[in-house]
């Protein structure tokens, strides 16, 4: 190709640059909160120059934004040295690629629907490598066990400052996320007494995920990190009464059960818990949940006594359709 030609990035160890096609203008203006929006294609340096991830066929670009922390800060240095349009391949060594199984993993998540407040691409959380003995994609695990040099291919298509576009809450400072949590809790609040439960979960969520993000800085346990940790499980409580209203009540189940095997002393968990229990027909979990409320908090007891009558009714009406189904076959 006529404008292919190789330079090493000055002042960067074990990366080499190839231009596969120019870019136009000059180099843009790379700052803290600066938007950047590309293109990627991983690649190992085998023969085959296997393909590992890429964006174009997933369908969506990439953002990332300029000193948010992001896990793989290799490519703010890559993208840095681009231009609009541009399309380079670099191939950088393994002092640089050693973590990128991590971000692949999250990406994949990410593209895959599932939910961003387990897997955040912009969180730093590295104990999460540890957390598991594989990452759930059997290439990522070899690569895991075995870091080798990575090329990737990247294509420069958009640079927004900071100014120039809105923020999202993974794109915010510590000090932004903790003052939109608020916000964020008023407007989930507020959708939720309208009736409007999945755009509830939304805030919800997106709030959760900025105490997420400021957390992972924290010393699990001490003072700060518990501060936040109470901030978030209100949050998550509130995302399981919507839940509860979506009638997902196995994920009503699952989120409850985290908050209580971390928090046994948190009386909503439990009453939570035992409400997706009962609309699930788990009568012995329902009981023992709704008894735990009452020993954790007594001021609780008239409506757990609602809950419990409205679930003899369903035990009963559940009782009687197995008994006329059951009737003619003996």
């Amino acid at each position: 190709m006529s404008d292919m030609r190789d330079t090493m990035l000055t002042g960067s160890e074990g990366i080499k640059k190839t231009i596969l096609h120019g870019g136009t203008g000059d180099l843009p203006k790379f700052i803290t909160g600066t938007k950047v929006t590309f293109h990627f294609r991983t690649q190992l340096c085998d023969d085959e120059r296997t393909v590992i991830d890429d964006s174009k066929k997933v369908g969506t670009p990439m953002e990332i934004v300029i000193g948010n922390m992001f896990k793989l800060d290799i490519w703010e240095t890559l993208l840095s040295s681009m231009r609009i349009g541009e399309v380079a391949e670099f191939w950088c060594d393994i002092i640089h690629t050693g973590v990128y199984p991590l971000v692949s993993k999250s990406m994949r998540r990410i593209a895959e629907g599932k939910d961003p407040v387990e897997w955040q691409v912009h969180t730093c959380g590295m104990a999460n490598m540890f957390a598991y003995h594989s990452l759930g994609y059997d290439d990522l695990d070899e690569l895991m066990k075995e870091p080798k040099p990575l090329y990737f291919v990247l294509e420069l298509l958009r640079v927004q400052q900071p100014s120039e576009y809105n923020r999202e809450s993974w794109a915010l400072s510590d000090e932004e996320r903790l003052k939109a949590v608020p916000v964020l809790h008023g407007q989930g609040n507020k959708l939720y007494k309208q009736g409007h439960y999945e755009e509830a979960t939304q805030k919800y969520k997106e709030a959760i995920i900025c105490i997420k993000n400021v957390q992972t800085k924290e010393k699990a346990w001490d003072v700060p990190w518990l501060k936040l940790e109470k901030m978030a499980n209100t949050l998550t409580l509130n995302y399981c009464q919507c839940l509860l209203r979506m009638e997902e009540y196995y994920e009503v189940i699952e989120h409850t059960t985290d908050i209580i095997n971390q928090h046994p002393g948190v009386a909503k968990a439990f009453y939570l818990r035992g409400k997706a229990h009962k609309e699930v027909w788990n009568e012995a979990e329902a009981r023992q949940d709704f008894s735990r409320v009452l020993d954790l908090d007594p001021g609780m007891k008239k409506s757990v006594k609602k809950e419990l009558a409205v679930l003899n009714m369903r035990m009963e009406e559940k009782n009687q359709e197995d008994r006329d189904k059951y009737k003619g076959m003996f």
